[in-house]
């Protein structure tokens, strides 16, 4: 079994060593000090990768519907692919998922990024008639850092593709409105940004034959916001909100 080090016991695992290192020299103790440095040596060359593959496992969250994934004995209907707008719509309203034969595969945070490493075990094994994709609000709140809204695009349009390759028919979400992420109030130009990444979508659709459903034509404030009586925090939605999208999406899952 591996065992695996945090930065914190990493870095105070080599301190210790390093002072009892240094200890030994104020003794003049020259074959004890070369000693200890060498086993400061050795555990840096292995505990180190030890740690960089820790803190890099499983970056996209693929294990996080695993065992949900291998129960599933029924081919869906629909995959819900998304970050914690989908995941939340579980949690509001389950009866939605289960009565429709759709499954939820949202996790809180995500890029597009972390999705599109995720298609595979998360939609393509499970072979779906559509898989809806609800993505992009958390690229453009920087989650992940910077990324172009091409890339964005760019992102999605992979997931349609992987999609399409597989006979899974994508359907494509727009992003909601935000005027605001609390969470990143440094970004200031998020709603023009999902506009622009939107009409990026639609036209896409368009070309493409897949259906494209437009939340935030219908959702927006006139600040191209999302309003409170849909949001509790501008981003996410409360009940009445996925009311709203429930409506719109189950008009096109024939």
């Amino acid at each position: 079994m591996a065992i695996y080090f945090s930065p914190v016991q990493y870095a105070a695992s080599i301190y210790f060593l390093f002072l009892h290192a240094h200890r030994a020299t104020t003794r003049s103790n020259t074959i004890l000090m070369y000693s200890r440095l060498l086993t400061i040596m050795v555990l840096s060359v292995i505990m180190l990768p030890q740690f960089h593959a820790s803190a890099q496992d499983d970056w996209a969250d693929i294990g996080r519907y695993a065992q949900a994934n291998s129960e599933v004995t029924v081919q869906p209907k629909a995959v819900f692919m998304g970050d914690s707008i989908t995941q939340c719509w579980w949690d509001a309203d389950q009866d939605f998922f289960t009565s429709n034969n759709f499954l939820c595969r949202g996790i809180s945070g995500q890029t597009t990024s972390h999705m599109l490493v995720r298609m595979r075990k998360d939609v393509v094994d499970l072979h779906p008639k559509y898989v809806v994709i609800l993505a992009g609000t958390n690229d453009i709140a920087k989650n992940n850092g910077f990324i172009e809204v091409d890339d964005i695009y760019g992102n999605i349009v992979s997931m349609c593709e992987i999609a399409k390759a597989n006979r899974i028919k994508p359907v494509i979400c727009s992003v909601l409105p935000v005027k605001q992420y609390k969470w990143r109030p440094e970004v200031t130009d998020c709603a023009d940004r999902i506009i622009r990444l939107n009409s990026m979508l639609e036209e896409y659709a368009s070309r493409n034959r897949f259906t494209y459903v437009d939340y935030h034509s219908a959702m927006k404030d006139p600040e191209n916001g999302l309003p409170e009586k849909w949001s509790y925090d501008g981003v996410h939605l409360n009940g009445d909100g996925y009311d709203v999208i429930e409506a719109m999406i189950l008009k096109v899952l024939k």
